[in-house]
């Protein structure tokens, strides 16, 4: 089922301009159309409406080596009919963004350029260079396959599909915690972790009165 997502953004010293993803041309495929993909470099609020009949998310993409793969904003868990604010700050240079109807995939992509002396540093804090989506049923935790590389910026995103509250926590090879979000039954947290030192870390679920569930993360 197709899938079609608008956006109204208002830029620093830009007009709005719309994002529409999804629609679909008479042979069934999908879009993300930009209306204008130029913009001035500075704080952009992207005012975003999934119009169709799926959950859908919007990604701004940054180029790292060539790839546009640096997350540098997104927002979320938009059902249908629902409408979310996805704010961010750009400096000037190249970026993707991609519309992901259902939530997977690289999502549909169109580019968009950015020029001026606007600052970007909130952006690039908040961004990640990836993603791993983590569940938990209360037993086990899932979704954690292979290693990382030191150095990387990942965010890490529970789904917390148990009874009761769950706390999500990464901690480094010192045994420290580098960070924890809290999530709700049925919904997802996240949290972004900087691996800066090598070796085995670990990403423990809690929940009050039960044993915690841990899996490791070799970082090299």
């Amino acid at each position: 089922m197709l899938s079609r997502l608008s956006a109204a953004a208002v830029a620093v010293g830009a007009l709005p301009f719309v994002v529409s993803c999804g629609g679909g041309d008479r042979d069934g495929e999908d879009s993300c159309d930009v209306e204008r993909t130029e913009l001035e470099a500075g704080a952009v609020t992207f005012a975003v409406t999934n119009e169709g009949s799926s959950t859908t998310e919007v990604y701004v993409y940054g180029e790292d080596e060539g790839e546009f793969t640096r997350v540098v904003a997104e927002v979320e868990n938009i059902g249908p009919g629902i409408s979310r604010d996805l704010e961010t700050d750009l400096a000037a240079g190249s970026y993707e963004i991609a519309c992901k109807p259902g939530q997977t995939g690289d999502g549909i992509r169109t580019p968009i350029s950015v020029t001026g002396e606007g600052s970007a540093g909130e952006s690039e804090e908040a961004g990640y260079d990836r993603e791993i989506e983590l569940s938990t049923d209360g037993a086990t935790i899932s979704g954690l396959d292979g290693g990382a590389t030191i150095g990387e910026r990942i965010e890490f995103a529970l789904t917390n599909e148990a009874d009761g509250v769950r706390i999500l926590e990464l901690k480094d090879p010192e045994g420290s915690v580098a960070g924890e979000v809290e999530v709700e039954p049925g919904a997802t947290g996240e949290v972004v972790i900087d691996l800066e030192t090598a070796g085995t870390w670990q990403v423990v679920v809690e929940g009050e009165g039960l044993d915690d569930l841990v899996a490791e993360l070799p970082v090299s």
